[in-house]
């Protein structure tokens, strides 16, 4: 009998022994897959414009930085800027002007932010990009127009569509002030039906391209995607410049991988890719 208990008890233990082992093996292999799966997610708000460039450097990017996933919301600045102020979800912000940066940066005065809005840190703000504001043309451009001039007189005598943004986003903005620099009253044209508006900087392109309007006023690195024939350049003095600003977002659950990718953003392999469609990038 004292045999048979010891034998019995040698394979209690044996089994006790056994379910430990696969148990703490068990632990093991689950956490190194969760570590595994573990990713940072950077959610990236950009002005539609930079759609094309920005998708491409998040394939070079993510091929590069495996425990980095980005998201991206593309949209017209003025909307963004509105998104963040409600409480959306953002890492990193990428203006297609000033004006909507200034309207979430504390370190501006009452006039660039009369709401005195603290969204963005301010110490990782930087201008990246150039963009230049043009008028282009469909394919076939039955009305001939060739210049910001004809685009002026064609409008005094009626006979053209002109497609531009609304007036809450950065192209919008910088079209009507190339209006005011013509002497152009924009309200009267509109109650004319001389102009159409779109949302964002990729509803005028599809305007144009499409052939709904006889010409638009776009940035000349959306001309390029599109397809569409530049006619006319604005200038500076007809709009100002065409900087966009990027920063970090103050609430940004990763701070310190977000502050790395707009690095990245101001290096030479994201460069090379702006470059290519157009954009300048500011030093």
């Amino acid at each position: 009998m004292k045999k048979k208990s010891k034998a019995i008890a040698a394979l209690l233990a044996l089994a006790v022994s056994m379910t430990a082992c696969l148990t703490g093996c068990g632990r093991t292999n689950t956490n190194t897959n969760a570590d595994a799966s573990e990713k940072a997610e950077l959610v990236v708000f950009a002005a539609a414009s930079m759609t094309e460039t920005l998708n491409q450097i998040k394939t070079d990017y993510e091929a590069q930085h495996k425990d980095i996933t980005l998201t991206y919301n593309f949209d017209s600045s003025g909307t963004l800027k509105t998104q963040i102020q409600e409480g959306a979800t953002c890492d990193v912000f990428i203006s297609a002007a000033q004006k909507q940066m200034d309207q979430l940066d504390a370190s501006k005065d009452n006039t660039a932010n009369p709401e005195q809005l603290d969204f963005i840190n301010s110490d990782s703000r930087m201008d990246l990009l150039e963009n230049k504001v043009v008028l282009v043309v469909p394919e076939n451009n039955s009305k001939n127009i060739n210049s910001f001039d004809d685009l002026k007189s064609k409008l005094e005598s009626g006979d053209v569509l002109l497609a531009m943004g609304n007036s809450d986003v950065p192209v919008g903005q910088y079209t009507q002030k190339i209006l005011q620099y013509f002497g152009l009253d924009e309200k009267a044209l509109a109650d004319a039906g001389e102009i159409t508006y779109g949302s964002n900087v990729k509803e005028v392109t599809t305007q144009v391209s499409e052939g709904s309007a006889d010409c638009g006023i776009v940035y000349y690195t959306d001309a390029y995607s599109a397809g569409l024939k530049v006619v006319g350049e604005a200038t500076e003095e007809m709009c100002g410049k065409t900087i966009y600003p990027a920063a970090v977002m103050k609430n940004s659950q990763h701070p310190k991988e977000a502050q790395e990718f707009l690095d990245y953003l101001h290096g030479d392999a994201a460069t090379q890719v702006f470059e290519k469609v157009g954009f300048v990038a500011v030093q």
